[in-house]
């Protein structure tokens, strides 16, 4: 009998001690790090002053993107927390840590209690404008968890007003400031994908849309597609413009291909392939996509290298 209670309690501290073990990946996956494609943004800036880019930028904007991407991460803690119910509804997001019940909601917060504290901190290093603009990201988007995603249209000029800070982030490490043509175009193509991650999730809950996002009763396919296509053509333009007044080289006009492109083809995806719903997963899915984006990325460099 000794052996048997010997070999029970052995098992039960195995079993008991398994999820702990799973706690640091559990931490990471909340952190959602496939998301981080987003704070690319944040590269923007030594992309567009390449002249003035050395080891020493590149260091600090690295630094300044996982910053960003440890504040946003909190931000989906804070979300998750407040939407794990809602959630367990989701056909995907009921896989995420909290909703699945695999994370404990206190420990989850704790944790990004900790890590928001410890990004500020260090943030204040680079540029204390850049920490102002790190808790003024973080407020804004646990105000869209908690209220302003219920708001009819508020809701994705939230989302887009959060790649913009994004934008402003990378000038604000480096010390380089941005044209407003260029916020222009980042609003409005941040617009784009929020359009396009709405209307995702309406065709995916158009039946039941209310139970998961309550904002979803309010849009329409009709509306989302009107406000896509005033919006693809406010990005073409405004990104036309841009390359003309940058105060750079005309010559950055010729990357405007890759832009319609790559809008064109996201509307395809929304369309007729019925994705959109996470733009940071098309961007690593979809080679087309993927192509572009690296091929814009190598024809700015070589034209600013060239002919300024």
């Amino acid at each position: 009998m000794y052996q048997e209670v010997t070999h029970l309690s052995s098992t039960n501290t195995e079993s008991a001690a398994a999820p702990l073990r799973q706690l640091p990946m559990l931490l990471f996956r909340q952190l959602r790090p496939k998301q981080w494609t987003k704070n690319l943004l944040i590269f923007a800036a030594p992309l567009f002053s390449f002249e003035g880019v050395n080891p020493g930028v590149l260091f600090d904007t690295l630094i300044g993107f996982f910053l960003l991407s440890f504040v946003s991460g909190c931000v989906y803690i804070v979300n998750d927390y407040a939407d794990r119910e809602a959630d367990r509804n989701h056909p995907v997001k009921k896989y995420r840590p909290m909703a699945s019940g695999a994370l404990p909601p206190k420990l989850a917060i704790i944790f990004g209690a900790l890590l928001l504290i410890a990004s500020l901190a260090v943030s204040y290093l680079l540029n204390p404008l850049f920490t102002v603009l790190l808790v003024l990201y973080f407020a804004m988007n646990v105000a869209y968890s908690f209220r302003l995603k219920h708001v009819v249209i508020i809701d994705i000029m939230i989302i887009a007003a959060g790649f913009v800070l994004r934008a402003i982030a990378g000038g604000l490490v480096i010390h380089v400031p941005f044209t407003p043509w260029f916020l222009l175009c980042t609003m409005l193509l941040s617009l784009f994908l929020a359009i396009g991650k709405r209307r995702h999730e309406l065709h995916l809950l158009q039946h039941d849309k209310g139970s998961h996002r309550k904002v979803l009763d309010q849009y329409s396919f009709d509306l989302l597609d009107q406000m896509s296509s005033i919006v693809t053509t406010a990005t073409i333009i405004s990104y036309s413009l841009f390359t003309f007044t940058s105060g750079r080289t005309v010559h950055l006009m010729w990357t405007i291909p890759f832009v319609i492109y790559g809008m064109f083809r996201y509307l395809y995806l929304i369309h007729i392939e019925k994705k959109g719903g996470a733009p940071d997963r098309v961007l690593l899915e979809d080679t087309h996509i993927l192509v572009t984006v690296i091929l814009y990325v190598i024809s700015v460099i070589g034209i600013l290298v060239y002919f300024e």
